[in-house]
């Protein structure tokens, strides 16, 4: 069981540590499903960054591709990252953040 809680944990980590990965998950989250939605919603990213994220993201069945609609759809596992990405961000602002 102790290993497969570490590989469970690793996989996240591996997706959660990547560039731009939990900013494309809360797009799509955010209802921009089409390439270009995702792509004008992040500042600063490239086309090709772009391409590279969602075809690892795919590969590891964290999103889906509807090729017939050229567009992407949270998996079950990419709705989990989301939500771990908004607690994140509650414990940034409960305990990191400062008051002026």
């Amino acid at each position: 069981m102790q290993k497969r809680v570490f590989n469970g944990f690793q996989i996240i980590h591996d997706l959660i540590k990547l560039r731009w990965v939990p900013e494309i998950l809360k797009s799509i989250h955010v209802g921009n499903h089409r390439y270009s939605y995702i792509l004008t919603s992040i500042p600063d990213m490239s086309h090709t960054e772009l391409n590279r994220k969602l075809s690892l993201l795919v590969k590891q069945r964290v999103i889906s591709k509807d090729d017939e609609n050229s567009s992407y759809a949270l998996l079950d596992f990419g709705e989990d990252l989301v939500h771990i990405f908004n607690h994140l961000e509650d414990l940034e602002e409960k305990y990191f953040m400062t008051s002026a």
